[in-house]
């Protein structure tokens, strides 16, 4: 029973999006393990609010990561 993690800033994905990412994620592991295991292959997408997620010292807010999106 795989479960995978994936930690989002709050307020950069839609619910649409976040449907796909588990759906996606879903498939990927079941590629690998066998699609016996697709019912019990867990996916939990978790938000972090902006301001407590950095990368190189640098806190960054959702308008950051949809800048970097955008570039």
């Amino acid at each position: 029973m795989p479960l995978v993690e994936i930690h989002v800033i709050k307020g950069v994905f839609s619910p649409e999006q976040k449907s796909q990412m588990i759906a996606k994620v879903t498939d990927a592991m079941v590629s690998v393990e066998g699609e016996k295991l697709r019912g019990v292959t867990w996916v939990k997408i978790s938000e972090v609010q902006g301001g407590d997620w950095a990368i190189g010292g640098q806190p960054l807010q959702a308008a950051d990561v949809r800048k970097m999106a955008a570039e």
